[in-house]
């Protein structure tokens, strides 16, 4: 066993070829046992196993500076790096993170939870190193999904016009989360089947080379064939015409190919590098490979079957995905748009029965809202479906090309609130701040299953603006849910009276009001018996409903699955406060920092938000213990 002895990279080195091969067999095995147990993120780590090692093999880690992009395919950059004793706590709480992470080790150059960064990051870092007049290699590994993102380009144009020492690798596996689309797709499968070009051009370089120097004419000649050569094989091929020396396309399972091309690369100076290879997600594990989608994220499953225990159990996404196409099924104006999410966010079943109405536009979230801006201006009903953590990215276009013009949109947002094993990048806990903060929009928040399919028909009416109908990772039984049942119009700002009570009220919206639900029956038991109040319209509310609901308590408390800032808490302060009205308030949210990953039902006991906390938070504010 090799993998017992490697701690570090330098243990690496220690090793021959035949060595590495029989070591990346090992990781592989690890991996899957690891991932069966406590889930995360698979296929993508299956498929870099061979290119990680080739890179600590050859480079000189952490004094070389090694990024990742969106960083879900770093866990064997972990166990190479002294994680390898904690993976058993992989995504736990107070676990070591699925992503790269600086605080957790020196290895980790940047925190990376989101695509399409590295060569940003890059850029940045080159710079730093050049004016404190340094010497390390800086390289970036970057997915052929991570170039549908608008971001890489950025940085690509940027690099290339600078002209610096960087290596920028980019791992073509035709996959992101979901199939990469687009042209940029297509465009690099066509380098990858135009091998001729590789192939021809070096051959004719070695005769080139062969012909005795004869002063800059034959450097022209040469470079002129050259370009000649490039333009017939790959047409106009992107990567050389920004700047870059292109290499490749390689077999990213290759070790001694990767080995031998590594080190003469790392012996290069002077320009920016991309190295392309080939690799398979999922490699080695026939059930990841056949289904590189279902195992990108995933949690605990079966080795052997490769199956997913689910039996008897919704999660809000499935409830948006059933609804969604039974709305689309009566208006042929319902289109579904999304940014590289077709499964994460249940668009499967709608692409496979209206494939002309769905549309995924990559990695491009920025893109997704504004597309569905000129469909809704054009007389369509576009759903967005985005991860509350990926929307973030898209703020202004939200602002600029939605908001303004109050063209009815309609987002869901998946995700909203504590995701949980993923932690800080994929917490949902902004939505409600920053979408709150944009006039006309409508925020929408379900308490269950019912009311999620209640919400999703009411967005799809709505035509006075943007709608956002925001939901969470969240299970429930399914006999919770009734799919056959007509929908009901969500009023627009109607506060839902759930419990007429006495002294304290509680306002909450969401899950959380679940949760409260379930604490009435103990703190009913301790003789309190608070009114509960169901905030399923988060923007707008009808103010003048709230403050007659609230006058005649005496103390109040609010629950939600955000940050304080600018949320649900703070713009009931205020409202109260406009009206003159003083009550002894509590907010129970989760704070003014960053959740770090655990399961949700942990982070909701540690935030305050738990059944059993909410009752207790209750009891206490009422000096009832």
């Amino acid at each position: 066993m090799f993998l017992e002895k490697i701690n570090y990279p330098d243990d690496l080195k220690k090793l021959s070829v035949a060595d590495l091969k029989i070591l990346a067999d090992e990781i592989r095995g690890f991996l899957l046992k690891t991932v069966a147990n406590t889930g995360g993120h698979l296929a993508s780590n299956l498929g870099v196993v061979e290119l990680t090692l080739a890179i600590h093999y050859i480079f000189d880690c952490p004094k070389d500076k090694l990024i990742w992009d969106v960083g879900h395919q770093s866990y064997v950059h972990k166990l190479l790096t002294g994680r390898k004793g904690e993976f058993s706590n992989l995504r736990k709480y107070k676990g070591i993170s699925g992503f790269p992470k600086p605080t957790e080790s020196p290895y980790d150059t940047y925190i990376v939870g989101h695509s399409s960064t590295s060569l940003s990051l890059a850029s940045g870092t080159v710079v730093a190193r050049d004016l404190r007049q340094e010497s390390h290699k800086v390289l970036a590994v970057i997915g052929d999904g991570a170039l549908t993102g608008g971001m890489a380009y950025e940085g690509l144009n940027n690099l290339g016009h600078m002209q610096k020492d960087v290596l920028i690798i980019l791992n073509s596996n035709e996959m992101s989360i979901s199939p990469n689309v687009g042209a940029i797709s297509r465009y690099i499968s066509r380098i990858i089947t135009g091998k001729r070009y590789n192939q021809f051009k070096a051959e004719m370089e070695k005769i080139l080379q062969s012909i005795p120097t004869v002063g800059k004419a034959i450097i022209n000649l040469k470079n002129k064939i050259m370009e000649s050569i490039k333009m017939f094989f790959v047409p106009g091929i992107l990567f050389e015409e920004l700047g870059f020396l292109y290499i490749g396309p390689d077999n990213g399972h290759d070790l001694e190919l990767l080995i031998r091309r590594l080190t003469k690369i790392k012996e290069m100076k002077g320009r920016p590098i991309l190295y392309h290879v080939i690799t398979k997600k999922g490699k080695g594990y026939d059930h990841a490979e056949n289904e590189p989608s279902k195992f990108h994220g995933i949690p605990k499953f079966d080795i052997e079957t490769g199956r997913i225990s689910k039996k008897g159990v919704l999660n809000y996404t499935d409830i948006f995905s059933r609804t969604l196409l039974r709305l689309a099924e009566k208006d042929n104006r319902i289109l579904a748009v999304t940014a590289a999410m077709c499964e994460g966010t249940g668009l499967e079943a709608f692409k496979d029965k209206f494939p002309d109405r769905f549309f995924d536009v990559g990695i491009a979230e920025q893109h997704a809202v504004t597309f569905s801006a000129a469909l809704a201006r054009n007389g369509f009903k576009p759903a967005v479906a985005i991860y509350s953590t990926f929307l973030q990215r898209a703020y202004d276009q939200i602002i600029h090309d939605v908001a303004i013009s109050r063209l009815p949109v309609k987002f869901f947002v998946d995700r909203a609130g504590l995701v949980g094993e993923d932690g800080e990048t994929h917490q949902g806990i902004f939505d409600i701040s920053f979408l709150r903060t944009v006039p006309g929009m409508v925020i929408l928040s379900p308490r269950n299953g019912n009311e999620l399919m209640d919400m999703v028909h009411t967005a799809m009416q709505y035509d006075k603006g943007p709608v956002c109908v925001r939901y969470p990772r969240f299970s429930i039984p399914e006999t919770t849910v009734d799919f056959n049942r007509p929908f009901k119009d969500i009023p627009i700002g109607e506060i839902e009276v759930l419990n007429q009570g006495k002294d304290i009220g509680i306002l909450a919206t969401g899950v959380l009001v679940e949760n409260t639900v379930q604490a009435l029956p103990a703190l009913q038991a301790h003789g309190l018996n608070p009114s509960l109040f169901n905030i399923r319209s988060i923007k707008p509310v009808r103010e003048e409903q709230l403050v007659s609901l609230v006058r005649d308590l005496e103390q109040i408390i609010i629950l939600e699955e955000n940050i304080v800032n600018g949320g649900l808490g703070e713009y009931i302060l205020a409202l109260l406060s406009k009206q003159g009205i003083h009550k002894k308030i509590k907010l129970i949210n989760l704070g003014d920092r960053f959740i770090e990953q655990g399961a949700p039902d942990i982070l909701r006991m540690e935030a305050g938000l738990s059944t059993e906390k909410i009752a207790e938070a209750v009891m206490n504010f009422c000096g009832n213990k």
